[in-house]
Formats: structure tokens, C-alpha cells, sequence
């Protein structure tokens, strides 16, 4: 696992949206589309308007939701509302490929089976993301499998929903598809996550972040959240 360390948060969104644009570019040419799993926050809203200017074939880009918050929408919880904002507005992206987690479902289980056969159709049985954009919780977490959920011990769905956390139940893809990834890009901001980044290096699966795989997976991290 490989760790580069910027300035400020700022500096690791620019980074990381020029990783994503090289990637996109590399699947295009050798498989003709770009599948691409992607978190909420603040530092990704920073990275997703910073590739917007970034030379991508959005033509062929496909973009999922790693996790969102069962909300309305246009909630300002919702991961999507964050997204929108930040890409659509700026770059050439249809909005027919950013693919939500239909979180708005009376029926959330068979909501994630849908959301997991759209995933099949894009990026094949199983599915297989090009590159998954992930954070780092205060409590270890990524995207929503937080410490105690039994979502953490799904093997046999990529999609699925989780108990209450933080007032919400969430939609999130699991471990096994978060595995099968071809890059994991880790995005780390802020002295409050120093602990966890630790943690999260040396490969610690008492954190649910710890149990993401190591060998296809690049931290970005400001030097505030690298200070330990």
C-alpha cells in the first residue's frame, strides 16, 4: 500500500483527480469504458470539481456510488445531491451515467439487488470496478460498513443495506466488490483521521477499513491527517 503525503486537502483533491483522469483514460483504450465507484465528502467534492477540467473520455466513464444515506432527494445528506453539484455542473458527463443508489425504495433489499445487477451489466459477472474512490471514518468505517454492522459480514451480495448509523440507514457496496477492485484509491484529510490512517496502513481488520485490500490500493493524504 502506497502512501503520498500534499500540503492541504486542496492539494490531494487536484492529485487525485489527475489519478482518476489517467485511469479513466488507461480503461478506455484497453477495455472501451470506465467504471468508477465514488464516496461523499468534502475533500471528493474538491476532487470530483477539480477532474471536471481534467482530460477524460466521459463519453465511456460510468459512475456508481460507493455508499448514500436513505434520505429524499436532494436531501443535503445525500451523497448524490453532493455529487451532482460538483460534476454535472462542470463537466461533459451525462447524467444518464451517474448511476444512483436508489435509496428511495420502499423495498431497500430488493433496491440493492437492482443497484447490483446494474453493476453486473456494466462491469461484468461479478462485477469488477476500474477504480473505487474510498474514505476514512474517525471510527475506522468506509463507505457505510462501520464497526458492528452485520453488513460487514456479507460475502455473497455486492450491494446491500445497512442498520441505523448516525440517525440513517445507508446503501453501500460490500467488501467483496470493494475487493475485486482494480485500484482502490484511499482520500485522507484532516488531523482527526491521523489515528486511523495509522491504523489503516499497517493493515489493522479490527477497523472495518483495515479489511479493504492492500495490493491495488493508493492512500493520498494531507499532512495534517499524517501527522502520527
Amino acid at each position: 500500500m502506497k502512501v503520498d503525503i500534499f500540503p492541504d486537502a486542496e492539494a490531494v483533491a487536484k492529485e487525485a483527480a489527475k489519478l482518476i483522469a489517467a485511469e479513466a483514460r488507461t480503461a478506455v483504450a484497453g477495455r472501451g469504458r470506465f467504471v468508477l465507484a465514488v464516496s461523499g465528502g468534502r475533500t471528493p467534492w474538491m476532487m470530483l470539481r477539480a477532474l471536471a477540467v481534467e482530460d477524460v473520455p466521459w463519453k465511456e466513464v460510468h459512475l456508481f456510488q460507493v455508499d448514500e444515506r436513505v434520505a429524499p432527494e436532494g436531501h443535503p445528506e445525500r451523497n448524490l445531491t453532493g455529487l451532482r453539484e460538483s460534476l454535472l455542473q462542470h463537466a461533459l458527463l451525462s447524467p444518464d451515467r451517474i448511476h444512483a443508489m436508489p435509496v428511495e425504495s420502499s423495498d431497500l433489499g430488493a433496491a440493492a439487488a437492482r443497484y447490483a445487477q446494474t453493476l453486473v451489466k456494466l462491469a461484468g459477472s461479478p462485477p469488477v470496478l476500474d477504480l473505487v474512490h474510498l474514505g476514512l471514518g474517525t471510527d475506522g468505517h468506509t463507505a457505510s460498513l462501520v464497526p458492528g454492522d452485520p453488513v460487514l459480514d456479507i460475502a455473497d451480495a455486492d450491494v446491500s443495506v445497512t442498520d441505523i448509523y448516525q440517525g440513517r440507514r445507508r446503501m453501500t457496496l460490500t467488501f467483496p466488490i470493494l475487493n475485486r477492485a482494480r485500484r482502490v484509491l484511499w482520500i485522507v484529510t484532516g488531523r482527526e483521521k491521523a489515528e486511523m490512517l495509522v491504523r489503516l496502513q499497517e493493515g489493522d481488520e479490527s477497523i472495518p477499513a483495515g479489511r479493504v485490500r492492500r495490493d491495488h490500493a493508493l492512500i493520498l493524504a494531507d499532512r495534517d491527517s499524517a501527522v502520527c
